[in-house]
């Protein structure tokens, strides 16, 4: 059964606690939620660098993809972490950057399309000029 504790949250109510022990490392629940959030993030810049080398890889050799990662502009480390900020914190922040990522992702195959159609017209014109 839930105890009722006499002291006072920061909010004015009372903190209930449940008289089980506190999981984690230490007793104190402070801590143990710290330390998660460290594990978790560290966890997610080596998953993150994982991920961004196994994608350079196919175009890169391994030393490449491990420096074009290591050398990424402040500026770009910065975008996408407010990006991503943005699509986590609610549900329009999400629809917002995924449309937006789409909308790149399309602008640049018919960029490259008129590109390759370009580059294509100008062969063609050559040969008939020979």
């Amino acid at each position: 059964m839930a105890k009722r504790s006499s002291k006072a949250g920061k909010s004015g109510q009372e903190v209930v606690r449940r008289g089980e022990d506190v999981p984690g490392v230490t007793d104190n629940p402070a801590t143990n939620l710290l330390m998660a959030d460290v594990m978790m993030r560290a966890g997610s810049y080596v998953l993150r660098s994982f991920v961004e080398r196994s994608m350079l890889k196919g175009r890169y050799d391994k030393k490449t993809a491990r420096d074009i990662v290591k050398n990424q502009p402040a500026s770009q480390k910065l975008a996408s972490y407010a990006i991503a900020k943005i699509a986590t914190k609610s549900l329009p922040g999400a629809a917002l950057v995924t449309g937006g990522i789409l909308a790149r992702t399309l602008y640049q195959r018919g960029k490259a399309r008129r590109k390759a159609r370009q580059e294509g017209d100008t062969r063609l014109l050559e040969q008939a000029e020979d």
